[in-house]
């Protein structure tokens, strides 16, 4: 088991989209870590959620690092609106850009801590030649681009590897996490659980959902 700190970090895409603020200042008192933001274009997901003004408007709701994924197409022209407008992580998939070693310094020229995501068909071998220049590798454990989808068994392999690639670095996961499954990511390496439906639309109140999943490393 990992003896990193647990930590997560709820996911926007399964709250009420009309209380965005008030949700995001309920979940940190209930012990969030980060929020965790999903860009998505219509393009690379087939989805649409929010930009760079949204996340600007939210950032005066936030105390906590904003944890900004995006799954879009052409990344590299968006970084600079993302972290003008607040964004602490930017994490952008490996799939969408040509020049990822390039993206993640630019990233981390900005100010931001850079990350990369793999999506549950992408092979880990992928970010082998980036592992030492990420702050943090995000792997899918669902296809991307809609909450409440079962979380896929098969990544636990990715997230032993991807650990062994990255040493203390954090490894956070995305999709299907909650106090079942929780146990087996930790356990296979990640410190950082994304949860969107299990926090936002479960039957836990926010901070009984968030201490379950933390509770789930020890």
């Amino acid at each position: 088991m990992s003896e990193q700190k647990v930590k997560v970090a709820p996911s926007l895409l399964s709250c009420d989209f009309s209380r965005l603020g008030e949700e995001i200042r309920a979940v940190v008192d209930a012990g969030a870590d980060m929020i965790h933001c999903d860009v998505m274009d219509g393009h690379f997901v087939p989805n649409i959620t929010f930009g760079p003004p949204v996340l600007a408007s939210l950032r005066r709701h936030c105390d906590v690092p904003m944890d900004v994924h995006l799954m879009i197409e052409r990344p590299e022209d968006y970084v600079q609106s993302f972290a003008d407008a607040g964004a602490d992580i930017i994490t952008v998939q490996i799939e969408a850009t040509r020049h990822p070693h390039r993206l993640l310094q630019k990233i981390n020229d900005l100010g931001c801590k850079a990350g990369v995501v793999l999506n549950p068909g992408t092979p880990e071998e992928s970010i082998e030649f980036l592992a030492n220049m990420v702050d943090m590798v995000l792997i899918m454990t669902v296809n991307p681009g809609f909450g409440g989808q079962s979380f896929i068994p098969e990544m636990l392999r990715k997230i032993r590897n991807v650990r062994d690639m990255i040493g203390d670095r954090d490894l956070e996961v995305d999709g299907g996490i909650d106090d079942k499954t929780a146990p087996a990511v930790i356990e296979a390496g990640a410190n950082v659980l994304v949860a969107g439906s299990y926090i936002f639309a479960g039957q836990y109140a926010y901070r009984e959902a968030i201490d379950r999943l933390k509770d789930a490393g020890k």
